[in-house]
């Protein structure tokens, strides 16, 4: 009976620990960090977003797959990540959790982004 009770006390440790990686795109906007600026440059690794503390170079590899991963230049963005950011020039920020549109880019009607 204790040998039970063991196995099921430690399936319960196990599967606890498996939901932690997968938080919802809520808990992430209500609990991590964030940082707000403009889009100034993409490429398929990581965007270049501007405010008025500086330059970030942001991964597109984020933990949350909801989260949005394709943006245009002047997209205003809120990136939610785990409070590092490398102070090199740009600053980098790395580990990311979700990144949200705040507000979209001015477009005209030619534009196809």
């Amino acid at each position: 009976m204790k040998k039970f009770i063991a196995l099921v006390l430690a399936l319960i440790c196990v599967l606890s620990l498996a939901g932690c990686n997968n938080r919802s795109m809520n808990c992430i906007i209500a609990n991590e960090p964030n940082i707000t600026g403009i889009v100034k440059e993409t490429n398929d690794n990581s965007i270049l977003i501007e405010n008025e503390d500086g330059e970030y170079w942001v991964s597109l590899n984020v933990e949350n797959k909801d989260s949005m991963t394709h943006f245009s230049t002047g997209d205003e963005v809120v990136v939610y990540y785990n409070g590092n950011i490398a102070e090199s020039y740009p600053m980098q920020i790395n580990t990311v959790y979700a990144i949200t549109l705040k507000t979209p880019a001015a477009r005209t009607d030619n534009d196809k982004s």
